[in-house]
């Protein structure tokens, strides 16, 4: 497998890493920046010695180093700040990733496309659109960073590694946020169980506010280990075609009657992209929230004409 990062910055540089590391894929490594990815590259090179890996790595600033990919993942973008907002970089980065799914498509025009860039929902659907790929081939990386976010914050709470902390939202990626709390478990056990309901709720708004206490505590950037961690594992379900069940955004056709949308839900992932959207049971009100986080970004992405 080969896989292309675009931008180098500290999400694009680390899912580098991640994916080097991990064996998933060649990687291809692109900035605007001269002598950026370039430099990572042989950062990430020298370091295989002492991690042991087989250092697949290329940096570049032209795109046609990147023909062939079979994985794009587009990190290049403009990084929220203290009192930004993400729609706030909307007119932006909308600008970017057009002219990056641009230069893609004409070297690797059956790659899977997965988008980071913010704002998440709107930007995924702008790949989709200008790249004119199916829908199954574009995605977005949200809903593996928010449950990762929150299975966090629930074994903080009581004190279990996190990794015994099962839990997944749905939605948009910010403050539609849809938790599941029937889906949750701790150590086996239910998470409505264990807690009371202003608890869940502290919990739940703390992750919809997570990328936002980042920011505020680096006081310049925003969060890069935990996204290109979620990143990287939806870069091993693709390439390893695992059909691995993630939450992520994509596109819907009348799931969860939900139809003609990307917005964050279960889905199957495999070579093929999204090869399946899982519908699990939801309650009347998570299904109501998911379906008005929905309307939410179709309502957004008809504001990217005006930009």
């Amino acid at each position: 497998m080969r896989v292309t990062v675009v931008g180098s910055g500290f999400v694009g540089a680390t899912t580098a890493m991640r994916v080097v590391q991990k064996g998933l894929a060649d990687v291809v490594l692109i900035d605007i920046v001269d002598g950026l990815p370039q430099g990572i590259a042989l950062d990430i090179k020298e370091s295989s010695p002492v991690e042991g890996f087989e250092p697949n790595i290329t940096g570049t600033n032209e795109y046609k180093d990147t023909a062939g990919s079979d994985v794009v993942v587009i990190t290049a973008g403009l990084p929220r700040q203290p009192g930004m907002s993400r729609m706030d970089l909307l007119g932006k980065n909308a600008g970017i990733v057009r002219d990056v799914v641009n230069n893609i498509v004409e070297g690797s025009p059956d790659a899977i496309l997965v988008v980071v860039t913010n704002p998440l929902d709107e930007m995924t659907y702008l790949a989709a659109e200008t790249s004119g790929f199916p829908k199954e081939r574009v995605m977005g990386m949200a809903g593996v960073l928010d449950s990762s976010r929150l299975r966090y914050f629930i074994a903080e709470k009581l004190s279990v590694p996190p990794i015994e902390v099962e839990a997944m939202t749905l939605g948009s990626h910010g403050e539609s946020m849809v938790p599941l709390p029937h889906h949750a478990t701790v150590q086996g056990k239910p998470l409505t169980e264990l807690v009371d309901d202003e608890t869940l709720e502290g919990l739940y708004q703390r992750t919809r506010d997570a990328g936002a206490e980042i920011v505020a505590l680096l006081k310049k950037g925003s969060a890069y280990y935990a996204p290109s961690a979620s990143i990287a594992q939806m870069v091993n379900a693709i390439a390893g075609d695992t059909k691995e069940t993630l939450p992520v955004c994509a596109w819907c056709t009348g799931q969860y009657g939900i139809d003609g949308v990307y917005v964050g839900v279960p889905a199957k992932l495999g070579t093929r992209g999204v090869e399946e959207i899982v519908e699990l049971e939801l309650s009347d009100g998570e299904l109501a929230q998911l379906r008005e986080a929905a309307e939410g970004i179709r309502a957004k992405c008809a504001d990217l004409g005006k930009v």
